[in-house]
C-alpha cells in the first residue's frame, strides 16, 4: 500500500512538471487570402491548440491572428468560430493565454478580455518565467527604418481615427480594410522569405540595442513571417515565430530552454 501511494505521488509530480510548458505562436492571418483556405488553416491551428492543452501552462499569441479585425460597439467580424471557441475552452480550463496586437488586428476594444478572459497588450511586454527574462511583442515598428509604417501606425492607433472608421457601416468598413490589408501584404516579396543577415534584420538590430541597456534571456517576436532562432550573445537569443501560412512554426519553453519547432499534423 505504501509503495502504491509513493508511485502515485511520483506520477503526480511528473504530470505537474509536464504541465509547465509555455507555448508561443503568431501570424495566423485568418481571413486571408479567402474563406476556404483560411478555414483550412484555422482548423489546423485549433487542432494544434487542442494537442497542447494537457501540457500548456501558458500560451502567448504574438499578433496578427486575423488579417483584419475591428470591434464595433456591438459587432465583431463574422467567422473564426472554431478558434474563438477553442480559446474560450482553454482559458475556462485554467490555461493562461496572452494576446499581443499585431499590425493587422490592432483595433481591439475589450471583446477578448470580456468574452475570452484573455489580456490584450498593445506594446511589447517583459515577463519573467522559470528565472528567465523574456521580451515579447509582435515586432512591428521596432528597430531602424520602416518610417512610413511607423507613421501610419500612429494614425491607426489614434482614438479619433478609430472612431471615424467605426462610423462606417461594417459592410463598407470591413470590406475596405480587407482590400488594403491584402494589397499591403502583396507587396511583401520573396526576399523576406530568407534570413537577411544580422546587419539587415531590423529586429536583430533592435535586440542588440536593447541588450546594450538591459539583459534579456530571450526576445520573442512575430511579424517577420520567417522562423529565426539567432544567438545574440552566449546568454541571449532572438526567436521569430514564423507564421501559420507557410511554416506552421511555434516555440515552446520547457523551463530550461526555448525551442523553435514546426508542427506536423
Amino acid at each position: 500500500m505504501a509503495m502504491y501511494w509513493l508511485f502515485m505521488q511520483i506520477s503526480s509530480i511528473s504530470m505537474n512538471l509536464d504541465n509547465q510548458h509555455i507555448y508561443f505562436l503568431s501570424d495566423f492571418h485568418l481571413g486571408a487570402p479567402n474563406y476556404a483556405s483560411s478555414l483550412v488553416r484555422e482548423k489546423k491551428i485549433v487542432a494544434f491548440l487542442d494537442s497542447i492543452k494537457t501540457t500548456a501552462a501558458e500560451i502567448f499569441i504574438v499578433g496578427d491572428v486575423f488579417d483584419f479585425w475591428f470591434e464595433y460597439k456591438s459587432t465583431i467580424p463574422k467567422g473564426y468560430t472554431r478558434l474563438l471557441g477553442k480559446l474560450a475552452e482553454l482559458t475556462d480550463s485554467g490555461i493562461a493565454i496572452h494576446f499581443f496586437l499585431g499590425n493587422h488586428d490592432m483595433w481591439m476594444n475589450g471583446y477578448f478580455e470580456k468574452e475570452l478572459n484573455i489580456p490584450v497588450y498593445a506594446e511589447p511586454k517583459v515577463f519573467e518565467r522559470f528565472g528567465k527574462k523574456l521580451f515579447i511583442g509582435h515586432g512591428d515598428g521596432l528597430g531602424p527604418g520602416d518610417n512610413g509604417y511607423k507613421f501610419i501606425k500612429k494614425i491607426f492607433r489614434n482614438p479619433i481615427c478609430q472612431w471615424l472608421f467605426g462610423a462606417l457601416h461594417p459592410t463598407w468598413g470591413i470590406g475596405l480594410a480587407n482590400y488594403f490589408s491584402r494589397k499591403s501584404r502583396a507587396k511583401t516579396g520573396s526576399s523576406d522569405a530568407q534570413f537577411l543577415g544580422p546587419d539587415n534584420e531590423w529586429l536583430i538590430i533592435f535586440c542588440k540595442e536593447t541588450l546594450a541597456k538591459e539583459h534579456f534571456d530571450y526576445f520573442i517576436f512575430g511579424h517577420r513571417h520567417y522562423p529565426i532562432d539567432f544567438e545574440l550573445t552566449p546568454n541571449s537569443r532572438y526567436i521569430n515565430l514564423g507564421d501559420w501560412i507557410n511554416y506552421f512554426t511555434y516555440a515552446v519553453f520547457d523551463g530550461k530552454t526555448i525551442q523553435l519547432k514546426k508542427w506536423e499534423q
